[in-house]
């Protein structure tokens, strides 16, 4: 290619220039031929043949010119046109019509015309211009060579096409010794799986890579939505991999992934994300944030790590997910294959705060689409006063309306709320078996039925008719095989007690601190998660809630046992030992 525009510019001395063929009229150089460089003395242009040769004092000034099937050579190139003129005294040529350059490389230019200034090794070719090189050509209708620094360059529109590729811009820059191109203006690069579109792109025809300089985007055609954009990034044409560095985004599958480094491989469409990577899905109304994320377009799913968290956006009240990794996929439902599925998964010490709902666990895993919640590993769940545990816990969204619909707990089911949530007494309503489901009524617990072992310590109230005050009766300890238990805004009421009961009420008298907890009761305040920023610590670490014993009652009346057994040992006859 060098040989190719060396001669070429020699050729486009005779070539190049557009002709003035009014007698006597003085050359007119193109700028682009001023300051000229110091170098070696250039090989002169050697005629091969012409059908003609003239030279006339009336024309050209006195300049020879060939015609007719003209061929010149210079260093292993060759130039064929209609006419060649040589300006002696300027050691410069113009070529005019049907210009041909044929280089030792193999390259190829042809144009309408060429000029070439043998002193600042300069040229340039007009009118058509196609420079075809090993693997690509180029079109313009303006190409400026500068033999010296081995570049050309078109600044009034061009294409490049190569490997498929199609490059139109406002202006380029080839290097021929390092085969970069600079495109800038309005760059558009086209094939058949995708378009780009920038403002600068420098590609590398050695590795068939560009680089990306301002706003860029590069769009799947079968899937236009499916694009990248970056102000800053490279991409590898053969591999289809781009690498993003400022202010990117992929988009693919309705999805939106962001983050200060990119990647993504458009043939297997596995892309990765490092430092605050952010993947939107509007279509679920979720994003999630991380330090680093993967996305797997085929698969549908994605991960993130490095503190990551969830938002599922919902119009009343949101559902924020944390964990040390979230998983978001999609499947096909089975029962409509037209239609997919949304999951979220959050492994190790997965959080979720809702207003009315707040829950811990070691592992997580929703079915946004049927708003099914599965938590594993030492769950809790928190909804206002009160406190559910279990081995599993199973939650069920109404994700329509945008609340919970219930609980199913499985396994050392418990279920714990404050007797008055308005004072700090000690006194806790408990339900407890191996399985419960608890109903919520507007987004409240109103209802949970126990099965297998159930057990219940609830705190019974009445009304004075007098003072229409509450006043507390007793606790009544229930035993049975299954119960249920109607929860209101202040107390518990035992509603079913089946199989095996045992139920008895005991005045606050005659009931114990211990007799009214559980030996597993485990009411936990300090890890509740009061607000949505708690997500993001493995506790928050409240000060524990410490709350008072009511057992002025029960004192009173063991005060007055004892009392009453010391009065009846005092009676006793004392025995003298004689």
């Amino acid at each position: 290619m060098k040989k190719l525009l060396v001669f070429f510019l020699f050729i486009n001395a005779h070539v190049f220039a557009q002709i003035n063929t009014q007698p006597n009229q003085d050359l007119v150089k193109d700028p682009f031929f001023n300051n000229p460089q110091k170098s070696a003395p250039a090989e002169k242009v050697k005629l091969v043949h012409s059908d003609f040769f003239q030279k006339a004092l009336d024309k050209y000034n006195g300049n020879p010119y060939f015609s007719g099937n003209v061929q010149f050579t210079h260093q292993g190139s060759v130039l064929t046109a209609d006419e060649v003129i040589f300006y002696q005294d300027q050691n410069f040529v113009k070529a005019i019509g049907n210009v041909k350059l044929q280089n030792a490389d193999g390259s190829v230019i042809t144009s309408g015309e060429m000029e070439y200034d043998g002193n600042t090794q300069k040229g340039i070719a007009r009118k058509k211009v196609l420079l075809v090189d090993p693997g690509q050509t180029i079109e313009t209708e303006i190409l400026y060579y500068d033999r010296l620094s081995n570049k050309a360059y078109f600044n009034t529109g061009g294409t490049i096409k190569k490997d498929g590729n199609v490059m139109y811009t406002k202006s380029a820059t080839y290097d021929l010794n390092s085969r970069l191109i600079d495109f800038t203006g309005n760059v558009k690069i086209d094939n058949a799986d995708y378009t780009v579109d920038g403002v600068n792109i420098v590609q590398n025809q050695n590795t068939n890579t560009a680089t990306f300089n301002g706003a860029t985007t590069i769009t799947n055609k079968k899937n236009p939505s499916n694009l990248i954009y970056t102000e800053k990034g490279t991409y590898n044409m053969n591999s289809k991999e781009v690498y993003l560095k400022k202010n990117s985004r992929i988009h693919y599958n309705g999805k939106i992934l962001t983050g200060d480094d990119l990647y993504f491989n458009q043939i297997t469409g596995f892309g990765t994300g490092k430092g605050n990577v952010t993947l939107r899905d509007p279509l679920e109304k979720r994003y999630m944030k991380g330090g680093y994320g993967e996305i797997y377009e085929k698969k549908d799913s994605a991960m993130m790590t490095e503190k990551p968290y969830a938002v599922k956006i919902l119009e009343k009240d949101s559902m924020y997910f944390s964990a040390d990794r979230i998983l978001a996929y999609q499947k096909v439902d089975t029962l409509n294959p037209l239609k997919k599925k949304s999951f979220l998964r959050a492994y190790k010490k997965a959080r979720m705060f809702k207003t009315n709902i707040q829950v811990r666990a070691d592992s997580l895993s929703f079915n946004e689409t049927d708003g099914i919640m599965h938590l594993d590993g030492k769950p809790i769940a928190w909804s206002g006063e009160k406190q559910i545990t279990g081995d599993k816990i199973e939650a069920y969204f109404d994700t329509e309306n945008e609340f919970i619909d219930s609980l199913r707990v499985i396994g050392n089911a418990f279920a714990i709320s404050k007797a008055d949530s308005l004072n700090l007494k000690d006194e806790f309503n408990q339900v407890k078996g191996k399985l419960m489901t608890v109903y919520y009524t507007n987004n409240e617990i109103s209802l949970a039925k126990v099965i297998g072992n159930g057990q219940a310590i609830t705190y019974a109230d009445d009304q004075n008719e007098k003072t229409k005050e509450v006043e507390r009766i007793g606790v009544a300890l229930s035993t049975c095989g299954t119960i249920e238990a109607e929860f209101e805004d202040r107390r518990v009421q035992i509603i079913s007690c089946n199989i095996g009961a045992q139920n008895d009420i005991y005045p606050m008298s005659l009931i114990s601190r211990e007799q009214r907890f559980f030996p597993d009761f485990n009411w936990n305040t300090k890890d509740r998660l009061r607000t949505w920023r708690d997500i993001f610590v493995e506790s928050p670490e409240y000060e524990e809630t410490k709350y008072e014993a009511d057992d002025a009652l029960y004192n009173a009346a063991q005060k007055a046992i004892d009392d009453e057994k010391a009065k009846e040992e005092a009676k006793k006859p004392k025995r003298v030992r004689k």
